[in-house]
């Protein structure tokens, strides 16, 4: 089997791949969403994969592999991997999980991630209103991730939260040292959900970056009380193209909290020292962004070697990247948590992936599906519709 080209088509928020071969077997991976200016990315990586076995999927990949980097400029060469293993998965009739080792589980346990709770304000009640909402979701979350601090409006909506001035932009560009004031509020903002959930559902905290490392130490410490699940990327994380391990692990040793990052890292080198020193409890690699699927089962076994625990990242992977997640996480190790929910984007989505089950959770889990490859696949007829002018040649 050969390679006869790769396509890519932004459908709603998605750069979406088609990877073709001369047997008639196609494969399909996502970018992350809200990122149409990666498609050029991903047609650069055409010419290096023409004429090759789609099914030796490490040969491949290591022709193309150095090329990216850290979020978002990996997610291209994810997307490939991902469908790659799909082709895998379909000529040889089983699912991806039975090339990656097999599956531990028949069940995979998901977070909310793309299922967000509204939010009027940044007060303690509104924070209790957001985790009535999760406590209550149909999809029966048992741990639910919200963002705090310099992760997401609280710190620029709230006066007096850091001494510092609000800016504009991109998304959480804010950090600093916290002022008394803005420490106090973020804790009874984080009481105020747990109340709410009581222990029967985890709760995590999305919390950066943006901490000193002092104020991270004073506030791992002030919720020791509420055993949170992890808090993320206090210092750095999301879009930084830095890890601050030294950071990080001063943190970790001062504190019973879990303290997690990851999201951004691409590739197991960048996961080495972070694991190696012990710098962090969790690790949250995105399929997505950190080199595709087997790079994250090799980074999850890794990281189980040195005690520390996995939660993926995966809140813009989209329905294709969902599957993706469904498939690599039956294989994971014990030290598995659970993976970060994406949901369509936008809604209609739904409509045109054929495979995922109906509700796709229960229970707060994903049960395992066993169709050949990834398991799901795009309804030329039903996403041909959503098609810019410049892809309708996506399906041909």
């Amino acid at each position: 089997m050969k390679i006869t080209g790769l396509r890519c088509a932004v459908i709603g928020q998605h750069p979406t791949i088609r990877v073709t071969t001369d047997e008639g077997i196609d494969g399909y991976g996502q970018v992350e969403a809200y990122k149409p200016w990666l498609k050029p990315v991903v047609l650069h990586f055409g010419p290096y994969l023409l004429g090759s076995d789609p099914t030796d999927v490490e040969r491949v990949m290591q022709r193309i592999r150095r090329l990216g980097g850290t979020k978002p400029w990996g997610s291209a060469v994810s997307a490939i991997e991902m469908a790659l293993w799909d082709i895998a998965g379909k000529a040889a009739g089983v699912p991806v999980y039975k090339l990656l080792g097999g599956k531990v589980r028949d069940r995979v346990r998901v977070y909310n991630g793309g299922v967000r709770a509204p939010m009027t304000g940044q007060r303690p009640e509104d924070y209790a209103q957001a985790a009535r909402f999760y406590r209550d979701a149909p999809e029966g979350f048992t741990i639910v991730k919200e963002g705090i601090a310099f992760h997401g409006p609280m710190a620029a909506a709230t006066p007096g939260f850091f001494y510092g001035d609000p800016r504009t932009g991109p998304p959480h560009p804010d950090g600093g040292l916290l002022t008394e004031r803005g420490l106090d509020h973020a804790v009874a903002c984080v009481e105020a959900m747990k109340a709410e959930l009581g222990d029967g559902i985890g709760l995590a905290l999305d919390c950066g970056p943006g901490w000193t490392v002092s104020d991270a130490i004073r506030f791992a410490s002030r919720v020791e009380h509420l055993n949170l699940l992890w808090l993320e990327d206090l210092l750095s994380g999301d879009y930084t193209p830095w890890n601050d391990v030294a950071g990080y692990r001063d943190v970790t040793t001062s504190t019973s909290t879990p303290i997690h990052t990851g999201e951004q890292l691409y590739l197991r080198q960048g996961f080495r020292e972070l694991l190696e020193q012990r710098a962090v409890r969790v690790i949250g690699p995105d399929p997505a962004d950190v080199g595709g699927l087997a790079e994250l089962k090799w980074i999850a076994e890794y990281a189980h070697l040195h005690g520390v625990s996995v939660a993926p990242h995966g809140v813009w992977d989209g329905l294709i990247g969902l599957a993706a997640q469904v498939q690599v996480g039956a294989t994971m190790p014990d030290n598995f948590i659970a993976f970060e929910y994406p949901v369509a984007q936008p809604a209609w989505w739904y409509d045109i992936v054929d495979g995922l089950p109906n509700p796709i959770v229960r229970d707060g889990h994903v049960t395992v599906w066993d169709r050949p490859g990834l398991g799901v696949t795009l309804v030329p007829e039903a996403a041909a519709r959503y098609l810019l002018p410049e892809d309708r040649d996506f399906f041909a």
